[in-house]
């Protein structure tokens, strides 16, 4: 459930007051961009790495970029201490209001700035996945941009969902696994970890960066490599990760158990591996903040 207090353009307003407009053209079509930022000890985690995917993907869909991620930054703050959130989770959007013929002619700014914050959801420690074919367009070009353009993602996991399942597995157009529909995926086999490959169209994950980083830390590599379903239903482990997730395990896709269908022990590792990132990451932060960097 978000948070009562809303960044929105100039300041912070209660969610009631919040107005959209049916003018605001990018709201309409779904030309905007957004990123969902973890909310730890009161500190938004890898703050850095979700701004600059977002200044990637301005650049790859030509959405206007006129805030400065220092400024939005210390936004996100004023909603993180309105709202006082110690452990919870934040949404950035951003959404062109100058595009396409259904806008209206009420003064509005470029480019529409929202902040919004959340508890965190629920999860299960270990997860049921469904499968979907042509889930992922890998050739398109706005594979892994993340805009607010998401009917494919949430239709797909709603409908996964009615069948039982917790999240769904997306194919491409070769029958590639991707991701989940907002989760990327792992596969564990001995000693090897791996996960797709950007071009079979899956999200660059922030979770996903940092668990290649330090998953020298949990004794262990992950390599990017094409995988097919195969791949996994014949894996020792199957991990997802996600910021809200982090890192859970799968016990079960399309019907079929994966491994003794709990957390296995490499995925254990990369789990506290990652955690451990988190805390000094936290623990930096906050240092700086005190001392005025």
């Amino acid at each position: 459930m978000i948070h009562r207090y809303v960044f929105h353009n100039e300041g912070l307003q209660e969610i009631e007051k919040v107005r959209w407009s049916p003018g605001q053209a990018g709201l309409i079509c779904g030309w905007g961009l957004f990123t969902t930022v973890r909310i730890v000890h009161g500190e938004a985690f890898a703050y850095e790495r979700h701004w600059r995917r977002l200044e990637k993907d301005s650049a790859i869909t030509r959405l206007p970029l006129n805030y400065s991620g220092a400024r939005v930054r210390v936004h996100l703050q004023e909603v993180i201490r309105a709202n006082r959130v110690e452990e919870g989770c934040a949404r950035i959007y951003l959404v062109w209001n100058t595009v396409g013929f259904w806008k209206s002619e009420e003064k509005m700014p470029e480019v529409d700035l929202v902040i919004t914050t959340a508890n965190v959801p629920k999860y299960p420690d270990t997860v049921r996945l469904a499968v979907r074919e042509h889930g992922r367009h890998a050739a398109s070009a706005l594979a892994g941009v993340k805009t607010i353009s998401w009917l494919n993602s949430v239709w797909a996991v709603a409908e996964a969902q009615r069948e039982g399942f917790d999240e769904v597995i997306l194919l491409n157009e070769r029958g590639e696994v991707s991701e989940c529909t907002a989760a990327n995926i792992f596969a564990v086999k001995g000693d090897k970890v791996v996960t797709p490959p950007l071009s079979s169209g899956c999200l660059e994950g922030v979770t996903r960066g940092v668990l290649t980083e330090v998953a020298a830390d949990a004794g262990t590599t992950v390599l990017e490599q094409t995988m097919r379903l195969e791949d996994l239903y014949g894996a020792d482990e199957v991990f997802v990760t996600s910021t809200n997730r982090n890192v859970i395990g799968v016990r079960e896709i399309a019907g079929r158990k994966i491994g003794d269908g709990s957390m296995g022990a490499v995925t254990k590792r990369l789990e506290k591996a990652f955690e451990a990132f988190v805390k000094e990451y936290v623990e930096r932060r906050k240092k700086a903040v005190a001392s005025g960097e």
